[in-house]
């Protein structure tokens, strides 16, 4: 062996620890020990090792979650191989354990010898490939496609493209502006079976009334006055792909009729030509208007909502994303950064908690240009509260309290009150539990009973 061996001892008590220690030379083992459940699979998330030693004196404390995590390392950590050590007559837990991926088990006491030949043993036959996937970085932890975050509510906006991306059916995104409706779409292409064709954005709100439907469909030469020249239109580019409709609160009545023919037939006619042309093209829309006010008032077809709104994604505002602003700005500055060659290292307390307490009416568009202003400004290489504009320093949003309404249950508050309390402590559980006062066993038990995944 000609490096050391990383073990982990999951035992009780430290006599295996101890038997290990004895066996091996400092120079040839790595030892870490864990005595219950949780810290292990804490330890695995920070950690990667060789071998596990696991005693059936944890597994029998609770079985169920022991042959849950034996099986979770099996799978996820496919280097690690698992040695397992039961008493004589706990045999039945052994076979359970081999099944959930164990590499050998062993009934104690074992002798040195045989310890020391199951370790060597083991690692030999060590694969010579494989992660440990439970280990990831922190920008694999808080991205998604280009999207970042790692607050609760993003998760399942997370879950919610991942659906929309495995089934091919038109996606509605609502969202304020600058909430990155846009990104939303992107991701799910990107994540859909029509990722290798073109995905085309088309922002109708910026466009004239009068170049929306040759924007969309194509023009004949001749079709109107400057069309010198034929041209295809959106969706005829993106046959195969996707075409993501941002705002599409703003078209008119007529295009509102043509986009629910293309919807209902997948055929449309450029502008000046009486061919049907057939596309193949998902569409994803995106407003940040409320649809079914503009139904009501008459301007936005019923019809064509129904068409359009077969799943929908709502995202979030930034003021709802708790514990996001700190990665975003972290990934802004950078940017801002490599964009503008400045050497900004990070933030002062000030400065942070003056973004912590403003209420963003425009959302990670909003904050992105506010760091890249304040690392412009910037003549040092931390950013400073006199570094923002003043309307953020002036205009904070005192109320950093968790709202508690009448008509919630007590559940609900307590539901609330954990996943609040995660996204302060970044996800951290030892701190979560500390902070609420439980242990992480009844932690992870009202994660289990509120439906919480962390």
């Amino acid at each position: 062996m000609s490096q050391a061996i990383k073990i982990i001892c999951v035992d009780k008590g430290r006599e295996l620890a101890a038997q290990v220690q004895r066996i091996f030379t400092e120079d040839k083992i790595e030892l870490a020990y864990s005595r219950n459940l949780d810290a292990l699979v804490d330890r695995f998330e920070r950690e990667t090792f060789d071998i596990m030693l696991f005693s059936d004196v944890i597994a029998n404390q609770n079985p169920s979650d022991a042959m849950e995590i034996l099986e979770l390392v099996s799978i996820k950590c496919s280097k690690t191989q698992i040695l397992y050590f039961s008493h004589p007559k706990k045999l039945k837990t052994a076979h359970k354990a081999l099944r959930a991926g164990v590499f050998h088990y062993c009934v104690l006491p074992v002798s040195d010898q045989e310890l020391k030949l199951l370790i060597e043993t083991a690692y030999e036959k060590q694969s010579l490939v494989g992660l440990n996937m439970m280990l990831r970085t922190d920008k694999e932890k808080n991205t998604f496609e280009s999207m970042i975050g790692q607050s609760t509510v993003m998760q399942n906006v997370y879950q919610q493209i991942r659906q929309a991306a495995a089934i091919d059916i038109p996606v509605l995104i609502n969202g304020e502006t600058g909430t990155g409706k846009e990104l939303a779409a992107q991701a799910i292409h990107e994540l859909s079976p029509r990722s290798e064709a073109a995905c085309i954005p088309v922002h109708i709100g910026s466009l004239p009334d009068d170049l929306v439907a040759s924007e969309l469909f194509g023009h004949e030469r001749g079709a109107f006055t400057g069309a010198t020249s034929k041209r295809k239109g959106c969706f005829e580019n993106a046959d195969g792909g996707t075409v993501f409709l941002d705002e599409i609160a703003t078209i008119d009545e007529k295009m509102q009729v043509s986009l629910l023919r293309l919807l209902e037939t997948s055929e449309f006619n450029p502008i000046g030509s009486q061919e049907n042309i057939s596309v193949n093209v998902r569409i994803i829309a995106a407003s940040n208007a409320d649809l079914l006010e503009e139904i009501r008032l008459g301007r936005f077809r019923e019809d064509l909502y129904y068409r359009l709104d077969v799943m929908q994604i709502n995202l979030p505002p930034l003021r709802d994303r708790h514990g996001d602003i700190h990665l975003l700005t972290d990934h802004f500055i950078n940017d801002a950064c490599e964009n503008f060659q400045k050497t900004v290292r990070g933030t002062s307390a000030e400065f942070m908690n003056c973004l912590d307490t403003y209420a963003w009416p425009g959302n990670v568009r909003e904050l992105k240009n506010v760091i890249q202003r304040s690392v412009i400004n910037c003549s040092g290489d931390v950013l400073e509260l006199d570094n923002l504009p003043e309307r953020i320093v002036h205009n904070q949003n005192k109320n950093m309290s968790m709202n508690i309404q009448v008509g919630m249950s007590l559940d609900d508050v307590e539901k609330e009150l954990i996943i609040r309390t995660m996204e302060y402590t970044n996800h951290n559980r030892t701190k979560t539990s500390q902070i609420l006062g439980i242990s992480r066993r009844a932690l992870y038990n009202k994660f289990k009973r509120h439906g919480i995944h962390y």
